[in-house]
């Protein structure tokens, strides 16, 4: 069985790591190169970078920390925020990005996700997907989660996945900073409909809710952000205990 991955998330606002809950009430942090130094040195087996406000705000991402975090890291990266042309892959990439997110961009133009995966090779496009129960539908949200684009999600991702998109990577807005466990019934459903990799992202609280989310063979990593950020649960206690518990993961 393939080892099951953990990744730190690193939401950069005003340069700056922040973090809320529900997408809302957005709190300081740290600054992310010191982070991104912790976590290489930690055992991640990848990193997230995504710079949360670059689409509503409708600018570039901020590409000088970026290079900053990507000196500080000897494991993949990946990056999000802003990318809304071939172009924005490129430069990302030049400044040390592994995997590009495409979010909001890609739901504008869906293309981006066939051109960056022809150009790149899929196995580079990452697709997020920001996702809320809304009347007994998961529906997308972009701009960051501020906007509800009434678009269903199943029907999203598996449209994504026929663009060419590499990977998935759900964020439930119903579980995020709520620390009550991860969103299983969206992630059963998404891996129903996908062949994909899925990274699971939104609610991790404990070391019990990342066992609980592997006891699907169809997750491949657990994504979190406040647990690691305040050491709540360092990253080699959590691997410990996850081979304690038969779990493959990298040591």
């Amino acid at each position: 069985m393939i080892a099951k991955r953990i990744i730190p998330c690193l939401d950069v606002r005003d340069g700056r790591v922040v973090k809320g809950v529900n997408f809302a009430g957005i709190k300081d942090v740290a600054s992310p190169v010191e982070l991104a130094k912790k976590y290489d040195q930690a055992g991640a087996d990848e990193l997230v970078f995504y710079d949360i406000t670059a689409s509503a705000e409708n600018r570039g991402l901020f590409t000088d920390i970026l290079q900053a975090v990507a000196k500080q890291v000897f494991i993949p990266l990946t990056v999000g925020g802003g990318i809304n042309t071939v172009d924005d892959f490129d430069r990302v990439l030049k400044c040390g990005a592994d995997k590009v997110s495409v979010n909001s961009g890609a739901i504008k133009n869906p293309q981006l996700i066939a051109d960056g995966a022809q150009r790149y090779g899929s196995q580079c496009v990452v697709l997020s997907v920001d996702v809320k129960k809304v009347a007994d539908k998961w529906h997308v949200f972009t701009k960051g989660g501020r906007e509800d684009t009434g678009i269903n999600a199943l029907t999203w991702i598996k449209q994504g996945e026929k663009l060419g998109a590499g990977e998935l990577v759900i964020n439930s807005m119903d579980t995020d900073g709520v620390k009550t466990g991860f969103d299983l019934n969206l992630l059963q459903a998404v891996a129903d409909i996908s062949q994909l990799p899925i990274v699971a992202s939104g609610g991790a609280g404990s070391k019990v809710d990342f066992y609980q989310l592997f006891q699907n063979p169809r997750i491949d990593a657990g994504l979190a952000a406040s647990i690691f950020h305040y050491d709540e649960i360092p990253i080699p206690v959590l691997k410990q205990y996850l081979l304690e518990k038969n779990i493959p993961i990298r040591n």
